[in-house]
């Protein structure tokens, strides 16, 4: 292990790489805290939120633990699109960085395994059913036998936990590093994971005694906004055309996530006929057209991605404007991983969802028909009627998707509910009314029945099945006539999030009351019901919309139209260089980066000291060329 002197050698010497590699003056919130513990040889579990620098906290210390001879850290990762990405990116600031997948042919991979033995390399990066073979273990052993290997960097560690939301059975296999190279530290990173997750990554991966560091879950630059489906297409095309479009017609780059892949394809195409950019992408689509995509959205600006949650882990985008679902995920922690691909750049973005009754009862179904145990089964349905809680809520949202992960806050005023409170009406007679109908049905024919037969009974709706059972004779025949469908559909969800009704049967899904429902009969318990109508929706949305734009962005004030200019012709040259080098843009440099840029217009060398973003090894890249764009504007 490096020695942690009293004066903070260790910190010192990472603040040296942080700023002579990356361009960065200081480290963020807990960074600095989790480097010197991982640089001091220190095992470490860290969960922080997507755009929050995870990458920092291994990248960092593998290359202080190699100038200072340790040797090699390898960094385990799901995805050939996100290695090839972070490898370009270390490459492009000096950092000898390389990744083994299938994507090499086999000379290639040969050739970094020699690179790999030889000690050209600082990060190695490699998929978890790769590491876990005969061959590449056996490249390890040498490294080890020899002190040249440094770190073990596990990034989207989640994926080692059947309680988490991306659960990859190869991640299991990872134990074997601990196992069989117990001196070696690891580093185990994910942006998302409640207690019981947490729980399992410890135990799966056998680290018990690695210091744990949360960060903060809020990602204040993400205005939620939650809405109740009713045409969720034409909804959908609204929020994008009302709130990210410009003037000029070209609308922000986003993800509209649908739970189909049948819906996939008919979102993308609904989009491209109303002259939007759009791409559809899942499981179903050949291997090369998936990759075409994804190789589109992180290249081009202004696409929209329609897709399944297939797409989106490692997607290092930070413009993507907007992440919308036309379906709701089947917990929070996906909801939260999902919407945490929006604004990792920090400027203002929108987490937007449209939900229904027939979501929940989709993903009951689901939950119910499948082959996993009892206990499993039930921790899911809690997961689930977690995010329906989130939805169905009335107060912040924010506040609501923090206290799930443990985290206390105030109310945020950046959501849906806080930026235009929704009118609550006393729903209380309408919801005793409802299970009371629930109740007599079942007692009446000794069966239960679905929602669509229960609310034709309250609203006094004859039909064959109704006068089939005789329900048209119950004392709740009619009683609701006054409410609308939707309306009961609404507090059929509100009864369902607050456990008074649960959903049984697949694939009928019947109606049964539940534990909850005996105080709301009593009247020992009051039910209020946010009442928004479609205008008033509408409207609310677009002010939401108009204040989430309002928020001051990280760089301070707007641009003035020469530094604008300026910018647009910064990006221009960045765009170039990124296709010549077959790398997203963002990766030469962050449009903050830009920004800065754009605002000092620098003139010398000396002008770019302390612009963030900008290293050593850019600098003598790109400096000139900078210079050079930025000298046009005066």
């Amino acid at each position: 292990m490096i020695d942690i002197s009293p004066e903070g050698e260790v910190l010192e010497t990472s603040l040296g790489v942080l700023n002579e590699v990356f361009g960065f003056d200081a480290f963020r919130g807990p960074q600095a805290n989790i480097v010197q513990h991982v640089c001091a040889g220190g095992d470490a579990l860290v969960l922080m939120p997507t755009g929050g620098g995870k990458s920092l906290c291994y990248q960092v210390p593998a290359i202080v633990r190699e100038r200072a001879g340790q040797g090699l850290t390898v960094v385990v990762s799901p995805l050939i699109a996100l290695m090839h990405d972070q490898v370009g990116a270390l490459l492009e600031a000096g950092v000898a960085a390389a990744f083994l997948n299938s994507s090499l042919s086999g000379e290639d991979a040969q050739r970094i395994e020699k690179q790999m033995l030889r000690g050209e390399l600082t990060l190695l990066y490699a998929a978890p059913e790769r590491l876990t073979t005969p061959r590449f273990l056996a490249l390890l052993d040498s490294l080890h036998e020899r002190g040249k290997l440094s770190l073990f960097a596990i990034d989207e560690a989640h994926c080692v936990s059947q309680w988490g939301h991306d659960f990859r059975p190869e991640y299991r296999g990872l134990v074997v590093l601990h196992e069989r190279f117990a001196g070696v530290p690891r580093v185990a990173l994910t942006a998302t994971a409640d207690d019981l997750t947490r729980a399992d990554i410890i135990e799966r991966l056998q680290l018990e005694a690695a210091r744990t560091f949360i960060s903060s879950f809020d990602r204040p630059n993400i205005r939620y906004q939650l809405v109740e489906k009713k045409d969720a297409t034409t909804q959908l095309l609204r929020f994008i055309r009302d709130e990210h479009t410009g003037g000029n017609g070209v609308h922000d780059a986003g993800i509209v996530y649908c739970q189909s892949r049948k819906r996939v394809e008919e979102v993308a195409a609904m989009l491209v006929s109303a002259g939007l950019s759009a791409l559809p992408y899942h499981a179903g689509l050949d291997a090369a057209m998936r990759q075409r995509h994804q190789d589109r959205f992180l290249r081009e600006e202004g696409l929209i991605m329609v897709a399944t949650i297939a797409f989106g882990m490692g997607i290092d985008k930070p413009d993507v404007r907007f992440v919308a679902h036309l379906d709701m995920p089947k917990n929070i922690e996906g909801y939260y991983q999902e919407t945490g691909r929006a604004g990792r750049d920090g400027e203002p973005a929108n987490a937007w969802m449209a939900y229904g009754l027939q979501d929940v009862v989709n993903q009951r179904r689901m939950i119910d028909e499948s082959p996993a145990a009892d206990e499993f089964k039930q921790v899911l349905r809690g997961k689930l009627d977690a995010l329906l809680v989130l939805a169905e809520a009335s107060d912040c949202r924010r506040v609501r998707l923090l206290k799930y992960f443990g985290e206390d806050s105030k109310a945020c005023g950046n959501c849906d509910n806080c930026l235009n409170p929704p009118e609550l009406i006393d729903a209380t007679e309408s919801a005793r009314k409802l299970l009371s109908c629930i109740y007599r049905v079942q007692q009446s024919s000794g069966n239960a029945f679905g929602a669509g037969h229960i609310m034709d009974i309250l609203r006094g709706k004859v039909t064959d099945k109704v006068t089939q059972y005789g329900h048209d004779k119950l004392s709740t025949f009619g009683i609701g006539a006054n409410m609308s469908e939707t309306q009961w559909r609404a507090l059929l969800r509100h009864l369902i999030a607050r456990e008074a009704v649960q959903v049984n049967d697949a694939p009928y899904n019947t109606l049964h009351l539940a534990d909850a429902a005996r105080a709301i009969l009593k009247g020992e318990q009051e039910i209020w019901l946010r009442q928004v109508s479609e205008k008033a929706e509408r409207s609310r949305g677009a002010r939401a919309s108009r204040a989430g734009r309002a928020t001051t962005a990280p760089e301070g004030q707007p641009l003035s139209l020469a530094e604008r200019d300026c910018l647009d012709a910064l990006k221009a040259w960045r765009a170039e260089v990124a296709r010549e080098h077959n790398l997203p843009a963002f990766v030469i440099f962050h449009d903050a980066t830009l920004r800065a840029i754009a605002t000092r217009r620098p003139q010398t060398d000396a002008d770019l000291d302390g612009i963030s973003g900008i290293g050593q090894k850019k600098r003598e890249a790109y400096g000139a060329d900078v210079l050079r764009v930025v000298s046009a504007f005066g």
